[in-house]
């Protein structure tokens, strides 16, 4: 399989995709989020060869208005200007009542590898408070979406019969990197940063607001300490410290494994129902260590009869990934148990959700991990990750993919801890299995000018699923901490499990007379 990724992700949109048959690229194998399903946009005006293309009107996917739609040519190598150009695509959603014309609501999307555009349905949700005076600005990073997207596919792979343990790490590398016209040196997060600085100056905006999530939350960080004259306040949500590699996400998932099951313990009716869920879990992963299991099943979204090849990796990367959002998060103990005693068409429902989902860039993800995170693999990462297969095959696919990307390392202070006084607030879910609340509480190590929350009943990306969202809209309109309470994430949002494929009611037992 390949764990080549890391896959952070935190941007949710809404699901809705066309039928047709689960295709998936070798690279993008196994650890994937669940419901990305990516949005294309249309613009009503072809782009123009000159440095920018004016604002026009757009449309882009999940909206029934009319945004606003640009572009600014930039060298790809900043260090070469008069060299090759890429064009940096951005969409701007127009406040409602432009009370703050010079201000805009910056959102980053995460990964690393997705593009905040196609992106937008759910930041327009999201951020609908914020959007009342000021606009919302999305840039697609470059290496995703429109703005020389860096990817690797496969269109003649099928998501449910590819075996992801025969795969060759850098071969498959190799390929997609021949297949790239990019210099992939100059895709990391440095570099794209200098692209955002230049789009808010294009579009002459004086302050930004920052919202990033997940891998934006690096972007984030890097802007306050590159520009902190550009900003406004900062909001972190699903935080990646800059003192952290995000490698070290293994031991995450792993608690996200941990979490659940305890919470199925807690849970009365799903302990009744799967009083051995853990053991469950255990049975199925050793015996597809052993072997992949390969039986017939129907494609769930064309009906189609196809062959279903489940392996260790698909089994333990769908149940990752549903980790992700209380929503499906409530559907595994039920798909684990399942699958236990033989029917693994659960465990294909949940993997159809993120196999062909995730809208990330293989290209521009391995561009920033290989250069950024790699080289801060620790002896203790390593040890940890000996004892967990999810912590040991992603560093075993990072080594092989980032053998092939040859990416330069960043310099040794890129991991320096962020020194500001900018208003920052930072949001962590307790029961998020990729950034969990302690990486928020390391990333306020020097941010004299904060305050961190945590959502009890939250996972990954805390503004999508709870009050965090009002506690961005507060901060954006005082521009200050001061009045910002975290009480109402104390709310019990919590899903009940649920106890089999239609209900989380309790089945009723038959009597006999």
């Amino acid at each position: 399989m390949n764990i080549g990724k890391v896959m952070l992700q935190g941007t949710f949109n809404k699901d809705g995709k066309p039928k047709r048959q689960l295709r998936q690229s070798r690279l993008i194998s196994a650890i994937q989020v669940g419901l990305l399903s990516m949005m294309s946009l249309t613009a009503t005006a072809e782009e123009t060869e000159t440095n920018s293309a004016p604002l026009s009107a757009c449309y882009v996917d999940g909206l029934s208005e009319q945004v606003q739609c640009g572009s600014l040519m930039v060298a790809e190598n900043p260090a070469k200007p008069e060299g090759k150009q890429i064009t940096i695509h951005y969409a701007v959603l127009p406040a409602i009542k432009p009370s703050f014309k010079t201000q805009a609501m910056l959102a980053i999307a995460g990964g690393p590898g997705q593009s905040a555009i196609e992106n937008a349905a759910g930041f327009d949700r999201m951020l609908a408070k914020v959007r009342q005076d000021r606009d919302i600005l999305l840039i697609d990073q470059r290496g995703t979406g429109q703005s020389n997207i860096l990817a690797c596919e496969d269109d003649n792979l099928s998501a449910l019969s590819f075996n992801d343990d025969d795969m060759d790490y850098v071969a498959d590398t190799q390929k997609c990197l021949n297949e790239i016209d990019a210099d992939v040196t100059q895709y990391g997060s440095l570099t794209a940063l200098t692209d955002f600085e230049a789009v808010r100056q294009h579009l002459g905006y004086n302050k930004l607001h920052l919202y990033g999530v997940s891998y934006g939350t690096r972007m984030a960080q890097l802007y306050m300490r590159e520009y902190p004259q550009a900003l406004a306040t900062v909001t972190l949500d699903g935080v990646v410290p800059m003192q952290q590699s995000v490698i070290a996400i293994g031991s995450a998932i792993d608690r996200g494994y941990d979490l659940l099951f305890r919470d199925c313990q807690q849970n009365s009716g799903c302990q009744q129902q799967f009083p051995t869920l853990e053991q469950d879990f255990n049975q199925v992963d050793s015996a597809l260590a052993d072997a992949a299991i390969i039986t017939q099943t129907r494609d769930p979204q064309t009906d189609e009869v196809a062959s279903f090849t489940l392996t260790r990796g698909k089994f333990n990367g769908a149940i990752r990934m549903a980790l992700y959002m209380p929503n499906i998060r409530a559907l595994i103990p039920h798909a684990i148990h399942q699958a236990s005693i033989g029917n693994y068409q659960p465990v294909l429902g949940i993997y159809a959700l993120t196999a062909d989902s995730t809208g990330i860039a293989m290209g521009m993800h391995a561009s920033v991990v290989c250069g950024e995170d790699m080289h801060r693999i620790t002896e203790d990462i390593r040890q940890q990750s000996k004892g967990s297969y999810m912590g040991s095959t992603m560093i075993e696919g990072l080594e092989g993919t980032c053998s092939v990307w040859n990416m330069p390392q960043v310099d040794s202070s890129f991991s320096d801890a962020i020194d500001s006084d900018i208003p920052t607030l930072l949001l962590s879910g307790d029961l998020d299995p990729a950034t969990p609340p302690s990486w928020g509480d390391m990333a306020t190590e020097k941010l004299s000018n904060a305050k961190h929350f945590t959502s009890k009943f939250a996972t990954h990306g805390v503004a999508y699923q709870s009050c965090g969202n009002e506690l961005i809209a507060d901060l954006v309109k005082s521009g200050s901490l001061d009045k910002v309470d975290g009480e109402c994430l104390e709310k019990d949002v919590s899903r009940s499990f649920y106890l089999n494929a239609n209900t989380v009611e309790v089945i009723p037992t038959a009597t006999e007379e």
